[in-house]
């Protein structure tokens, strides 16, 4: 099984990756999303109106709803917890990956099935 991380960067427009350090700004909810995010290395804070949902790592995609919705917005605000490299899938190379690597599209579906159960196990905690 493949990690979705290794297909964004293999799939990415450069052949570098993106770097941002500690409290920098990824995206912004709200915005227009244009591409997807896979972490190489480091963690990144997801934040909906201001509050901390989840913290992403190594390995985990992220960014991928603005894609694959109609307006193409951001659900969240995305900000490096710590040093991150990064590295990024426009929608056109995101098609492509889906389209001819299979496992690609299972693996993205897995990564978003496991943050979609953190998320319920977590709702379901503080509505106890």
């Amino acid at each position: 099984m493949s990690e979705p991380v290794k297909t964004v960067e293999i799939f990415q427009k450069s052949s570098s990756p993106l770097t941002y350090v500690a409290g920098q700004t990824i995206f912004q909810e709200g915005e227009t999303g244009s591409v997807m995010y896979g972490i190489i290395e480091g963690e990144v804070d997801l934040i909906v109106d201001g509050k901390v949902v989840e913290t992403i790592t190594t390995g985990d995609v992220f960014g991928e709803g603005a894609l694959v919705q109609p307006k193409h917005d951001r659900a969240s605000t995305a900000i490096a917890k710590t040093d991150c490299i990064i590295a990024s899938l426009d929608r056109e190379r995101f098609l492509f990956a889906i389209e001819n690597t299979p496992m690609f599209a299972i693996d993205v579906l897995r990564s978003y099935s496991n943050r979609a159960r953190r998320l319920k196990r977590m709702v379901a905690f503080y509505l106890q």
